[in-house]
């Protein structure tokens, strides 16, 4: 019985995860294609939200995902719940221009860069240390996008820092979604609907007077906006909210370095996929760099992994500590104990 569960287990694990780079590689091409003829990020980005209010809140209740029994004070709505809506926007819009501006595959290897803001950010926030190994992983990810930057045929100093934009805020919310989660006890899917519900809603004025004129004036000119753009702004959308679902389902059942190997692994899928499908040019210099960077981050993960390992031996150590009464205490692993059993053992 027990091999069998554990054999189901990685048989949905598999499907996911294949699910998922599939899911991710066709939202990539789809992105490319839509924005290469339609390019307005912030109305695709306005467009994956309304995609995810609109279709989380009726599948997480067929679902059956758990609301938070916690009551979320407004204050702590407004210091936290507010700012992760903003940066979703933000780091949506900034990955939908750096795809936009530059090919995905160029794009994904600037994303690779993402474990070095989340030491700095870390470091800065949170004033956590990193051993020297975790340190050192960062170095061919540095090198590795570097070269991929120097040898990129497609280069645009735009599409350049809108990517490390979208990164940075990518690893703000990792960190502080993490934190939401811990504090209220919600659902990470549930988080996901009500970001993207708040961040449509904070935006919607933003978008009507940044993009809605602009599209009104296009759409009434000779070049209106096709059927084509508007199937492919739909799939976006869905494919988008698919593609959140799957990759926090494979998060909720998998460890985190299985999950972050395997988020590592649907990067490589997709710059595979996005070269094969899209065929921007590329050098065997620039594959280097890119295979140099996305080797940075397995090292990186698994160094992290280590450092978490290591850590939780030292938690569950146990620590001897002898009283005044001649008797003892043994901390660190839930048990006290008598100073001659301590002894004898």
């Amino acid at each position: 019985m027990v091999e069998k569960h554990e054999g189901r287990e990685t048989v949905t694990i598999l499907f996911l995860c294949v699910l998922w780079y599939i899911v991710s590689s066709s939202n990539n091409v789809v992105g490319k294609l839509l924005l290469s003829e339609f390019p307005y990020p912030m109305t695709v980005t306005m467009v994956q939200l309304t995609s995810i209010t609109i279709l989380s809140g009726p599948f997480f209740s067929l679902w059956g995902v758990r609301k938070s029994s916690a009551e979320i004070s407004w204050r702590y709505y407004f210091r936290l719940i507010v700012p992760l809506a903003l940066g979703k926007f933000l780091a949506n819009v900034f990955s939908h221009v750096s795809i936009w501006k530059v090919p995905v595959s160029y794009a994904h290897t600037v994303k690779a860069t993402m474990p070095i803001f989340t030491v700095i950010l870390s470091r800065i926030i949170l004033r956590e240390k990193q051993t020297g190994r975790v340190y050192l992983s960062l170095v061919p990810i540095v090198g590795g996008v570097a070269i991929a930057t120097l040898t990129e045929l497609s280069f645009n100093f735009i599409g350049l820092i809108s990517a490390l934009a979208s990164t940075v805020a990518f690893s703000l919310q990792t960190i502080y979604s993490k934190k939401v989660l811990c504090d209220t006890g919600l659902h990470h899917l549930r988080l996901l609907f009500i970001l993207g519900r708040l961040a449509l809603i904070m935006f919607l004025p933003v978008w009507i007077i940044y993009d809605l004129k602009s599209l009104i004036v296009e759409s009434l000119s000779v070049n209106s906006i096709s059927y084509n753009v508007l199937g492919l702004l739909l799939l976006d959308g869905i494919l988008n909210w698919l593609q959140n679902i799957v990759a926090f389902s494979v998060m909720s059942i998998v460890t985190p370095l299985t999950y972050a190997v395997a988020n590592a692994s649907k990067r490589i899928f997709v710059i595979a996929v996005t070269l094969f499908i899209l065929g921007n040019p590329v050098t065997g210099l620039n594959i280097f760099g890119m295979t140099l960077a996305i080797t940075g981050v397995f090292c990186y993960n698994k160094a992290k992994y280590d450092q978490r390992q290591e850590q939780k031996k030292i938690t569950l150590l146990p620590v001897y500590t002898e009283l005044s009464n001649g008797s003892a205490t043994l901390q660190g692993n839930g048990w006290s104990s008598d100073k001659h059993r301590l002894l004898a053992v």
